[in-house]
C-alpha cells in the first residue's frame, strides 16, 4: 500500500514528486509513455526561472528527477493501462502489475497532434516546434510557417510576428475555423500570409539537421512546390492523455480533467496537475507550479 502514486514524469509529475518526497510520502512516480514529457523533445529552454543562460530540456528534466530521488521518490518505467477509482485504496495497473494507493496525482500531460511525417519527427527541436511561446524567440527575423486553421494556430502565428520576419499560415481548407475576431486580427496583420488548400508534404532538410524548406502540396490542383523557411510550428491541437480515466473522472468535451479548489478532481483523493488539466498555458513553469499544488493537496488529504 502506497500513500501516493504519481502518473507522469514531466515538470508537473516531478515537481509533485519533490514536494511529496520531502513530506515523507515516498511517492512512486510512473514514467509514462513519454518519460520526461514534452520537454525532452525541446532543445534550449530559456524561460524557466533560475537559469539566465538557458538549459537543454532533457537536462532540466534530469535535474528534477535527481532532486525528487534525493528526497526518496521512487521511479518505475512503464505506463498505467488501467485505473480503478471506484473506492480507496485506488488500484492502478502498470504494464500488467497492480499497485494500490491512498492518493493519486495524474500528471500524464497532453500530446501535441503531429502531421505524421518522418522528417517532422526527426526535426523536432531543430526547427520543428509545437509551441510558439516556448520557441518563437529563436526565430528572430526569420521566415516561419504555422500549420492549422483554428484559434490555436492563429494565436501562434500572431505571437510569432513579434520575432519572425514573415509568418505563413498553411491550412488544408479555403477558410479558417478560428473565431471571427482571431481571423480579423490575422488577416489584417502585415506580417502574416496565408497558403490555402494546402498541406506540408515533406520538411527539409533532415540531412542538415535543420529546417530549410517545406514541400507543399495543393489539395485542389495537386501541384507540389517548395517554400524556403527557417522553422515550422504545428498547431493542429493537443490530445490529453486521459483515456484510462474516461467515465471515471469529470472531464471537458475534449478530455481534459476538470479540477476545482486547486488540483482536486471529481473523485476525493485524486488530483490532476499540468497539461492534463490545463489547455490554456501549457508551460513548464505552470505545470511545475500545479505539481507543487497537487502534492500539497494530497498531503493535506492524507492528514485528514
Amino acid at each position: 500500500m502506497r500513500d501516493l502514486i504519481i502518473l507522469g514524469s514531466g515538470p508537473a509529475g516531478l515537481t509533485a514528486g519533490i514536494y511529496a518526497a520531502r513530506a515523507h510520502l515516498k511517492p512512486l512516480i510512473v514514467d509514462g509513455h513519454e518519460p520526461g514529457g514534452q520537454l525532452t523533445l525541446t532543445t534550449m529552454v530559456e524561460n524557466f526561472p533560475g537559469f539566465p543562460e538557458g538549459l537543454l530540456g532533457p537536462d532540466l528534466i534530469r535535474s528534477m528527477r535527481q532532486q525528487a530521488e534525493r528526497f526518496g521518490a521512487e521511479y518505475r518505467h512503464g505506463t498505467a493501462t488501467e485505473a480503478d477509482l471506484s473506492r480507496r485504496p485506488f488500484r492502478i495497473t502498470i504494464d500488467g502489475a497492480t499497485e494500490e494507493c491512498q492518493t493519486l496525482i495524474i500528471a500524464t500531460g497532453a500530446s501535441a497532434k503531429m502531421l505524421g511525417l518522418e522528417s517532422e519527427r526527426k526535426l523536432v527541436g531543430h526547427g520543428v516546434s509545437t509551441c510558439a511561446t516556448c520557441d518563437g524567440f529563436f526565430f528572430q527575423d526569420q521566415e516561419v510557417m504555422v500549420v492549422g486553421g483554428g484559434d490555436s494556430a492563429l494565436e501562434e502565428a500572431l505571437f510569432l510576428t513579434k520575432f519572425a520576419k514573415r509568418v505563413t499560415l498553411i491550412h488544408r481548407r479555403d477558410k479558417l475555423r478560428a473565431s471571427k475576431i482571431m481571423q480579423e486580427k490575422a488577416l489584417a496583420h502585415p506580417k502574416v500570409d496565408f497558403l490555402w488548400d494546402s498541406v506540408p508534404e515533406e520538411i527539409l532538410d533532415v540531412a542538415k539537421e535543420q529546417v530549410t524548406a517545406v514541400r507543399v502540396r495543393n489539395l485542389k490542383t495537386g501541384a507540389v512546390t517548395e517554400r524556403p523557411i527557417d522553422g515550422i510550428f504545428v498547431a493542429i491541437g493537443h490530445t490529453p492523455n486521459t483515456a484510462i480515466f474516461q467515465g471515471k473522472l469529470e472531464m471537458d468535451a475534449v478530455g481534459y480533467i476538470t479540477t476545482h479548489d486547486g488540483t482536486k478532481t471529481s473523485v476525493p483523493g485524486v488530483f490532476a496537475a499540468g497539461d492534463v488539466q490545463d489547455h490554456v498555458y501549457r508551460q513548464a513553469i505552470t505545470a511545475a507550479g500545479s505539481g507543487c499544488m497537487a502534492a500539497i493537496d494530497a498531503e493535506r488529504f492524507l492528514e485528514h
